[in-house]
């Protein structure tokens, strides 16, 4: 899937109409993929979405010695002929930031592991101090090794623990809950994150045979137990996708329905659409985005953890808010490095002024196509929403980056009437 020689070219001006059927959630499918190495038995895995994030997932488990089969789309087998090895490949593991929970479910498993510092997008510090904390309450004895650029995690008994974070994390609420649910006795989490894919790891586990409780509010407990084996279990709809969908419908005065969603996990960004002057409607799985003839008004956002809006549709929030009449403010709390595509916003004529944390926004009458490039997955996305509302063409580079997140988006976008294509350069 990754493929830097690639472009997508984007003849902007058309509305998003129709539906959509919003894939399996990125954050959460990763997260559940290194869950897995946790069983002792055969796991089904189904709505995964087909995102180049997922197969550098499959590609450790088996590289770890698990059996992978795909027996439908977005469905996948995983069964543990044997424990797994406690290392994970360097080459995979540095392609994304989410192999490192395979610190946790291997820990858990094998009271080993042995984990490259994984890569990801560039957005900012994004230390793992949060993890070894939480490792450490465990008893877990933490050594670095080559170089300082791979981590080495030994405990062969863990121990249940009170741990408080220092600050509210998902992926160390997650890694320490993988670990923590083979350790004996009971762990306590406290100041912990409360992400839908947070509550998702949890239930994944508990289908497996763990005993956690409490995952959605701020405090997590986690009864150990000896072994956990196999269950079949649904990914949940991409909450992230379901928004940038949502923000392109908006700016392109659209009349967009997605199907399949969890509208409770966008209440965040329905209200700040509904702010901004468009209409939003939900029932039991889908919403709708009704934009039609509608300029944005200037609003406020401010990312915050979950149920605050999220950080990851800051960027393509940001696009929309470029044709705004009047002007907004846009406060990024969570990665410094989140405004990566700014630049190329004001290639394409807007006005954006950033200022540490702050991005101040004029809205203008509209954009023009240009060349830019996606610096990384959220970035791409807003990018490739300012092409889609921009007068003329707008040639989208690097377009690995969106693979990432977003499966066959440009062929549901070309189902939805807008004008875009794929070409290798």
């Amino acid at each position: 899937m990754e493929n830097q020689e690639e472009a997508i070219l984007i003849q902007g001006g058309k509305p998003l109409n129709g539906a959509v059927k919003i894939n399996g959630a990125k954050n959460s499918a990763v997260a559940l993929l290194a869950a897995a190495a946790l069983s002792e038995g055969s796991v089904l895995l189904e709505n995964l979405p087909n995102i180049s994030d997922v197969d550098v997932m499959l590609g450790i488990l088996k590289a770890i010695g698990f059996h992978v089969s795909k027996e439908g789309e977005g469905v996948y087998r995983l069964t543990a002929q044997a424990d797994p090895l406690p290392r994970t490949p360097d080459e995979l593991t540095r392609k994304m930031r989410a192999s490192y929970y395979f610190m946790g479910s291997l820990l858990g498993r094998l009271g080993e592991s042995s984990v490259a510092l994984p890569g990801g997008c560039d957005i900012g510090e994004r230390p793992i101090d949060q993890h070894l904390k939480g490792f450490k309450a465990l008893g877990v004895k933490i050594t670095e090794e080559d170089g300082g650029s791979r981590y080495h995690f030994l405990a062969p008994k863990l121990k249940g623990a009170a741990v408080f974070f220092d600050m509210i994390t998902v992926g160390a609420t997650i890694n320490t809950m993988l670990a923590a649910c083979r350790a004996s006795g009971t762990t306590t989490l406290e100041n912990v994150a409360r992400e839908p894919e947070v509550i998702e790891v949890a239930n994944f586990l508990n289908a497996m045979g763990a005993e956690v409780r409490g995952a959605g509010t701020e405090t997590i407990r986690i009864r150990g137990v000896k072994k956990l084996g196999g269950c079949s279990y649904t990914c949940i709809p991409d909450r992230i996708e379901a928004g940038t969908y949502m923000i392109a419908a908006a700016a392109t005065k659209g009349n967009l329905l997605l199907e399949n969603v969890i509208p409770e996990h966008m209440e965040a960004v329905s209200a700040k659409l509904r702010e901004a002057g468009f209409g939003v409607s939900s029932g039991l799985d889908w919403i709708r985005v009704n934009a039609t003839g509608i300029r944005p008004q200037g609003i406020m956002v401010q990312t915050l953890p979950y149920p605050g809006f999220p950080t990851d549709l800051q960027p393509p929030m940001t696009a929309m808010l470029t044709c705004a009449e009047g002007s907004s403010r846009v406060v990024e709390t969570i990665y410094e490095r989140r405004f990566g595509s700014v630049d190329g916003l004001i290639t394409m004529g807007a006005t954006v002024r950033v200022e540490g944390q702050t991005a101040w926004v004029e809205g203008v009458e509209q954009l023009h196509g240009a060349e830019v490039t996606a610096t990384d997955l959220r970035a791409g996305a807003a990018l490739l929403i300012a092409g889609l509302f921009a007068t003329g063409e707008t040639r989208l580079l690097g377009v690995h980056h969106i693979d990432r997140g977003y499966g066959n988006m440009v062929e549901q976008l070309m189902s939805l009437g807008v004008q875009l294509k794929r070409v290798t350069l």
